[in-house]
């Protein structure tokens, strides 16, 4: 059996740029594909939400499979470095040729090219995504140096998607403006930023590939899909955490689908991606400062228990959508009155994402001592089927509503030169935009909160309580050992 060495500075570096590398292209696919084929090459909304959609929850259930290939795979290399260079390689391709759709294409052709580039590359990540994660026991030793290795990734992925929410519209207009013609500016700038991300991508993985020396020795824990509802069939607090965590990004991702269009059609103005890019840009900073500074603050200092804070989550996000109900509704343009609901809305995000993940873990010492048995590869493994599930569905919700109320860039053709789009529709659009991206999420919200109240039953002291017997278990079974 090999020995882990200690990480080097240029090991954790090197992990840590691919995880940035690796949500930039992420996020640029998941913020803007949506954009990029309704608005900018003109495929109907209907088709695109059911492209979404599908595309989804075929990847979600793709997940575990690439696990098993990723699983027995046997290579001098090791079995997870090539299916991620292989992976990204074959991913930064299919992102450029996704977004480079030729504009002569029309009506099902345009349709077909969009489907079948974006499930081509919801395969591809999937190929690069399940080693980048599963390598971790390959080349660290546990306990603090493989949570401080994960904690350094995931935020070394959330910088690279935040990177992209505030940089992508800013360079595909720059660029766009220096190299595309009159109406063609969007279409040439989501090009060439396809090409730098791609190539970024594959630099920075091949670094991480290069510099990351993985044990041979390393077996790799599969879940499949029968197994997540086999668990959830036995854990009721699982399930309910898991119905939760579905609601709660359905509603985040309905707005964050739709937030773009706010800005260009109802916001409006010659220079709405500038407003738009300050606001990700505030906003972004709110979700992670509330990651890092609120919740410890509330937890630690204030001692305000988990479920309570997930309450006032939930009640920020509510006061934050109404607010941008009124204020969209009172007329006013603002940038700067619209920062305070961004900010309330993404601040109470970063809270509950770290109150779901703490939730699911809390439901392993209930479903150890309820079913003898712990599940807890397959109950992580869920978040991100669930994760996945939930924007598929949010992304046919946007695609839905887009369609209904006719909000497409080739049917405003009119206000092109001056790109104040906010003119080319009508208040009947704007209206119906704001109450989808406001009041459905709130009307979800409110179905999370009476639903979490009525499932959910592991408050602090529960979870204090089983913890206590989960270790007595585990001693009384040594003792017999």
């Amino acid at each position: 059996m090999e020995t882990k060495r200690g990480l080097t500075g240029v090991e954790k570096v090197s992990y840590g740029l691919g995880a940035f590398a690796k949500d930039v292209v992420y996020m640029m696919t998941a913020a803007y594909v949506l954009y990029y084929f309704q608005d900018v090459m003109g495929v109907s909304a209907w088709a695109m939400g059911i492209i979404l959609l599908g595309a989804r929850v075929f990847d979600a259930f793709n997940d575990p499979i690439m696990g098993v290939i990723v699983g027995k795979t046997k290579t001098r290399w090791g079995k997870f470095r090539p299916w991620l260079l292989i992976g990204t390689v074959l991913n930064a391709v299919i992102l450029y040729v996704m977004f480079s759709c030729p504009p002569k294409l029309d009506g099902s052709g345009l349709i077909c090219y969009a489907a079948v580039t974006y499930i081509l590359w919801g395969i591809t990540y999937t190929m690069m995504d399940i080693p980048f994660w599963s390598m971790i026991p390959a080349f660290t030793r546990g306990g603090s140096e493989r949570e401080n290795l994960t904690t350094l990734a995931r935020s070394c992925s959330g910088v690279g998607a935040a990177v992209v929410q505030v940089l992508a519209l800013k360079i595909v207009y720059f660029v766009g403006e220096a190299l595309g013609g009159p109406g063609d500016v969007e279409r040439v700038g989501f090009r060439y930023l396809a090409l730098f991300v791609g190539i970024l991508f594959v630099v920075l993985t091949a670094v991480t590939c290069i510099n990351i020396k993985e044990s041979s020795t390393v077996d790799m824990e599969n879940v499949s899909v029968r197994q997540m509802f086999s668990s959830l069939r036995r854990n009721d607090q699982a399930l309910a955490i898991v119905v939760t965590i579905v609601l709660v990004d359905i509603a985040m991702y309905i707005t964050s689908n739709l937030v773009i269009f706010f800005f260009k059609y109802d916001l409006g103005g010659t220079g709405w991606f500038d407003n738009y890019t300050i606001f990700n840009l505030v906003a972004g900073a709110a979700q992670v400062l509330a990651m890092m500074g609120l919740y410890p603050l509330l937890r630690q200092v204030f001692k305000i228990s988990n479920i309570k804070i997930f309450y006032t989550g939930l009640a920020m996000s509510v006061i934050g959508y109404v607010a941008l109900l009124i204020l969209a509704g009172a007329g006013i343009k603002n940038l700067v009155a619209f920062l305070v609901p961004g900010v309330l809305i993404m601040a109470a995000s970063g809270i509950n994402n770290i109150l779901i993940t703490v939730f699911l873990a809390n439901t392993c010492d209930y479903g150890e001592l309820k079913n003898n048995r712990r599940d807890e590869s397959v109950v992580f493994s869920m978040q991100t089927f669930v994760v996945k599930l939930a924007s598929g569905i949010a992304a046919f919700v946007a695609s839905a509503s887009l369609a209904v109320l006719k909000l497409s860039d080739k049917a405003t053709t009119t206000a092109e030169q001056t790109r104040d789009f906010g003119k080319a529709v009508d208040a009947s659009q704007k209206m119906g935009l704001r109450m989808i991206m406001t009041l459905v999420p709130i009307l979800v919200l409110v179905i999370v909160f009476f639903w979490f109240k009525k499932k959910y039953i592991l408050t602090d002291e529960k979870v204090l309580e089983y913890s206590e017997k989960v270790d007595a278990l585990h001693k009384e079974e040594q003792k017999k050992a």
